[in-house]
């Protein structure tokens, strides 16, 4: 019931029962008891969902306690519950605490050898780990972790399985916050290679590390074939998804910015960034970041085109959006 009503919203009501099914567990089978694992984890899960990640630290410490009782700390389950624990400290913003706690969490696992190293759970925890270590700055070691479950993938599952695909993205998306765009590209090209064995050639899933491909190649002033990849990502997304579709306004926007190194018509351009424009403020709202920086450049192409009774108006709304997001950023 609690699970349920979690789900649907009723957040307040589904913490309340949690809390009530706790309090039978703890009187009728005591305080240590391994069936208070289940509500106490369903009852934090619910409190990170909700912005309450404080609250629910206590929760997951509790079930680590019960595990550590119960199994000791060198059990396949015990490194689940830090896990958990890891997993909370994220959310409260001790990452570093998070990040020792992940590493524990995969060596006690591994060492019990409690789940296959191919499992989906390991690979989950491994790219959670990756992705933090990324946010504080440690790019290389999240990297060995993306590279890790690369090979695991193409040990378990061989080299050009599509399961690989979503490594080989990761490994290029890290490569290039690294400002490594040729290795990203050898990746991409690669992942790209895959797709194209085990999808349709107008699959949407294909448009991805397509887009990605077309990025990197920009960065690295290949615009010629990079203008060529957005664009059949434009097309495979205009079918799939619709024209007023945000996936198309992704593809347009990047579109944009190789075509302006291009030398493509400014009234062209224009017309693209009015799209984008438009799918913009359906999608995130008229007064959204998103809406904010192509009204930047929207007013930069109406200048140089003499459009000025376009750009004046243009230009007012603009003006609106930096003095609210000023405002906010002062506050």
């Amino acid at each position: 019931m609690a699970k349920i009503l979690g789900s649907i919203g009723k957040a307040t009501t589904a913490i309340e029962v949690y809390q009530r099914v706790i309090s039978i567990l703890e009187s009728s089978r005591g305080a240590e008891s391994k069936d208070l694992v289940v509500p106490l984890s369903g009852l934090g899960n619910l409190l990170i969902k909700e912005g309450r990640a404080t609250d629910a630290e206590s929760l997951f410490n509790r079930i680590l306690s019960i595990y550590k009782e119960s199994y000791g700390e060198y059990d396949g389950r015990f490194g689940m519950a830090l896990c958990s624990v890891a997993h909370v400290k994220c959310a409260t913003g001790n990452a570093e605490e998070a990040i020792n706690l992940y590493r524990k969490a995969l060596q006690v696992i591994k060492d019990a050898d409690y789940m296959a190293l191919d499992d989906s759970i390991m690979e989950r925890m491994r790219i959670d780990l990756a992705e933090l270590l990324h946010v504080v700055g440690r790019g290389n070691e999240g990297r060995e972790l993306l590279e890790e479950c690369l090979l695991i993938t193409e040990k378990y599952k061989g080299k050009d399985h599509p399961s690989s695909v979503t490594h080989l993205i990761n490994l290029a998306t890290s490569y290039s916050q690294s400002k490594n765009y040729v290795e990203a590209e050898r990746l991409l090209r690669t992942s790209l290679e895959i797709m194209m064995k085990s999808v349709r050639p107008d699959d949407s899933s294909i448009t991805f590390p397509m887009l990605h491909l077309a990025v990197t190649l920009y960065r690295l002033n290949q615009d010629e074939e990079a203008e060529q990849l957005a664009l059949e990502v434009l097309r495979i997304r205009e079918k799939a998804f619709g024209k007023d579709s945000l996936p198309v306004g992704e593809a347009l926007d990047c579109l944009v910015s190789i075509q302006t190194r291009l030398g493509k018509s400014e009234a062209e351009l224009l017309e693209l960034l009015k799209q984008v424009l438009k799918i913009q403020e359906k999608e995130f709202g008229y007064e959204s970041e998103e809406v904010m920086r192509t009204l930047k450049k929207i007013v930069f192409y109406l200048d140089k085109t003499g459009r000025k009774d376009e750009k004046f108006s243009m230009q007012k709304r603009l003006s609106v959006l930096r003095m609210k997001y000023k405002q906010m950023m002062q506050y």
